[in-house]
């Protein structure tokens, strides 16, 4: 069975043949698939039958939990305690060291519909759905609602009472959510009316006003609505659909359909590799390999950013300088382009007179990193725009040193002017971040750790100008914080050839893997 390729982007996700697994089958109806990323194993549920599961490859499936409230859709907090949206009790519960916290069960004073489908953020914040299909026969008990309304709701990080967060009358059954890899969107579908919305999220976790993602998730043809949805490590959308899952990108365009035997309700990435999705279907389990995985959600973090680590995953740094050459997860990787900007690399800008245009040119640099950024953002890799930009008359630039000096006589990198703005080639596209400094290391005085850390990104591929001022700092200063630090030499300039092989070949070397662009796309690869 092939799968369904409607768009060039869609062989970059996953291979048009990539062979779908049947790993068990003999259910009643499967839902709410959770991958645990320390001791590897699958977590499912079977809502009919009342019983939790677990899967792992050397045990195959045992059941875990009779009765189980009928739950639906969990997931894990960064603590690893498992949330749980129960059809049978109307309540989002959390399980952690043998205790039961009921988190949400009622609104206004009124029991919820039944908890539905639920995804955490970064702050530590509960996001979940809320229909009212957990009080139907078979998937619940059947039951009169009190809510007059299916809503979205947030459970605080501080566990208050939940917040609605969408007009009441905006969905008829609110069913799949999840973010986007910067958090900045939370998308939801609406299974009866086959749609799914997009909502920026404010920054006090509520949700801007929303638009329509995606429509007509529909098919006379073949069995499958949108009910389970989760977003990769690129922006892409993946949702339960007519056949299997479809998939669409960050702009809302449908790139393809992964055909699977039975109706699919809901799915998730794992494996130590992440790169497993696993897909629950009617009556049977299933898994398929992609070339993508997962955006990072705040419990792959206790497994990837200093926590407890499985032994098949292994810290980025050991898989990094395999004895095999380099190895780089894209889910886990930030391509950051410093200082790519007129007054630096062209012809007529404040610094033409020291060389670097001339160098640039040499190095090719500025084609070499459009080359890598364009195979970076196929792959997942989170890409970040570092620019050092100075308000006028210069505020906040201090005199201490020659370089800051120059800066300010020469009126350069002013905000608004030619100067300051990114050189032809280099400019930011949708999904890229923007980070802006007035010091040479991208860390100093910038929001560079923040977006790294909400990404979930502990590798920085180091790339743009003054390789010995700019780069060499960003480099140290991201060794001292913990981070692996690559720099692709020929994606680098400075003032001259010399300047540039005295950073490269001796000062970084003890900081960073220095390597090439192409070693790089090999390594992501």
């Amino acid at each position: 069975m092939n799968h369904s390729a409607l768009r060039r982007e869609f062989s970059d996700l996953i291979e048009v043949d990539a062979p779908v697994e049947r790993l068990a089958g003999g259910f009643t109806f499967t839902e709410g698939p959770i991958w645990h990323p320390r001791d590897q194993y699958l977590l499912f549920s079977d809502m009919p039958a009342d019983m939790r599961r677990r899967w792992d490859e050397r045990g195959g499936v045992r059941e875990v939990m009779k009765p189980s409230n009928k739950c639906n859709g969990m997931t894990y907090d960064a603590n690893l305690g498992l949330v749980i949206c129960e059809h049978a009790t109307s309540s989002l519960v959390r399980e952690r060291d043998g205790r039961r916290d009921i988190l949400a069960s009622h609104f206004e004073g009124k029991e919820l519909n039944s908890p539905n489908d639920v995804c955490v953020r970064s702050d530590g914040s509960i996001y979940f759905s809320d229909p009212w299909y957990g009080r139907m026969p078979v998937y619940g008990v059947e039951r009169p609602r009190q809510l007059g309304f299916q809503g979205v709701y947030r459970v605080p990080p501080n566990d208050g009472g939940p917040q609605l967060l969408v007009d009441r009358n905006l969905f008829e059954q609110p069913n799949g959510l999840c973010f986007s890899p910067d958090e900045r969107i939370l998308y939801v579908n609406d299974t009866v009316r086959a749609l799914i919305r997009a909502f920026d999220v404010n920054a006090d976790g509520t949700l801007g006003p929303d638009r329509i993602f995606a429509s007509g998730i529909r098919s006379e043809l073949e069995p499958g609505v949108p009910d389970g949805m989760k977003c990769d490590s690129a922006g892409n959308v993946w949702v339960t659909a007519p056949g299997g899952v479809w998939v669409y990108s960050r702009s809302g365009a449908l790139l393809g359909k992964v055909r699977v035997p039975e109706l699919v309700a809901n799915l998730h990435w794992g494996k130590s590799d992440w790169r497993t999705l696993f897909m629950c279907a009617t009556h049977s389990l299933y898994a398929v390999r992609t070339k993508i995985g997962p955006h990072i959600e705040p419990f792959m973090r206790a497994n990837t950013l200093g926590g407890a680590s499985s032994s098949a995953q292994g810290s980025q740094p050991e898989r990094a300088r395999a004895k095999d050459g380099l190895h780089l997860d894209p889910s886990r990787c930030a391509l950051i382009i410093q200082d790519m900007q007129n007054d630096v690399m062209m012809d007529g800008g404040a610094f033409a007179e020291s060389g670097a245009p001339q160098h640039a040119r040499e190095q090719n640099v500025v084609e070499n990193i459009r080359r890598l950024a364009e195979v970076c953002r196929s792959r997942g890799v989170m890409i970040i725009h570092v620019w050092f930009v100075v308000e006028p008359g210069a505020p906040g630039v201090t005199l201490n040193a020659p370089l800051f000096e120059g800066l300010v006589d020469s009126k350069a990198m002013v905000r608004g002017t030619w100067g300051a703005a990114p050189v032809a080639g280099l400019e930011p596209q949708p999904g890229d971040h923007i980070v802006q400094k007035i010091r040479m290391s991208a860390f100093e005085g910038s929001n560079l750790e923040i977006v790294l850390r909400s990404g979930g990104r502990d590798t920085i591929i180091d790339t743009g100008a003054w390789t010995n001022m700019s780069i060499e700092h960003t480099a140290r200063t991201g060794a001292d914080k913990g981070y692996f630090v690559v720099v692709p030499e020929d994606c680098c300039s400075t003032m001259n050839a010399d300047w540039h092989r005295a950073s490269v070949q001796y000062a970084m070397t003890n900081v960073a893997a220095v390597t090439k662009a192409d070693d790089v796309i090999a390594a992501l690869s």
